[in-house]
């Protein structure tokens, strides 16, 4: 599958207006991911957006809330916050340019690549890359991409070029607290001298693909041999399940794990059929006699 951009508009140097594409430049494919399942009844867990004496709310009964005092929110309707009307919407404006190494590492966030969307986009695009790779300079502009405007950093990346967010200033925490508990000492010469020889025996060129995640191994590993393994518990969720949740089933599924549960712990479970609703809470004393009421379908 093709890859799907995640921002598209113009980069724009001057008078200048290049057509790109933004793409992510970090891939989360090669993770191993699990999924939280219910023991008990071999489920999987799901999770809803509920208020607190009324369950669970339809997502186009939610709007967002902005706390202005203790426990009073403004609510303010997404559509409006969508006609927030940002030039950085569209376009990005390379409006200073740094030496590479003047930025600090901490300011760095996440990687994409620009890549120009078509033909006519590429002569200017090359003059961009080419530019800033002979001049040793990072440009340094403003995007709005998924509802928050990001400081950027773009420079040259092989044959194209990339794109990097950067933190705020404000988001940066001062270090100052915590390295001020390290004593202004002076290192040992000796001890500097076997450090600085070690360093200069393992001192070599970076080279990404030396280094491999020997967690996601070890677990690929595990997953593998309990694959194998024939004593490992297994479980299937039933790919038919509806992902919205909420509904009758929900109760039907609740009893069959609470009895499954009741059953594992030791006690007796109810001898009510699983295909049967939960009986719902008697009311008090005090009420009259309720009528008989219809088996539910």
């Amino acid at each position: 599958m093709a890859a799907r951009p995640i921002w598209k508009g113009q980069l724009r140097l001057s008078l200048v207006s290049i057509p790109v594409e933004m793409f992510s430049a970090t891939k989360t494919s090669a993770r191993i991911s699990f999924r939280q399942i219910h023991e008990p009844s071999g489920k999987p867990v799901r999770y809803q957006k509920t208020v607190a004496g009324i369950g669970p709310v339809d997502a186009g009964d939610i709007m967002k809330g902005y706390e202005y005092e203790k426990d009073q929110y403004l609510l303010i309707d997404p559509e409006d916050v969508e006609e927030i009307k940002l030039e950085t919407k569209k376009t990005l404006e390379l409006v200073q340019f740094v030496d590479a190494c003047e930025i600090s590492p901490l300011y760095f966030d996440k990687p994409y690549y620009l890549v120009p969307t078509d033909d006519l986009a590429e002569d200017a695009y090359r003059v961009v890359r080419d530019a800033l790779r002979s001049t040793k300079m990072v440009g340094l502009g403003q995007v709005t991409m998924r509802g928050k405007e990001y400081l950027a950093a773009v420079k040259p990346c092989g044959d194209g070029l990339l794109l990097e967010t950067l933190h705020y200033a404000d988001e940066i925490r001062d270090a100052h607290p915590l390295f001020s508990q390290i004593e202004d000492d002076t290192a040992d010469e000796e001890l500097l001298e076997v450090a600085k020889s070690l360093i200069a025996r393992k001192t070599g060129a970076f080279k990404a693909d030396a280094f491999k995640d020997n967690y996601s191994i070890a677990l690929k590993d595990l997953i593998e041999r309990k694959t194998k393994s024939k004593s490992t518990k297994r479980v299937q969720t039933g790919g038919g399940e509806s992902e919205s949740g909420g509904g009758g089933d929900n109760v039907i599924d609740l009893m069959a794990a609470l009895k499954q549960s009741l059953a594992k712990a030791g006690g007796k479970p109810a001898d009510a059929k699983a295909d049967k609703p939960a009986a719902r809470t008697a009311k008090p004393a005090a009420a009259k006699t309720p009528a008989k009421k219809k088996k539910s379908a």
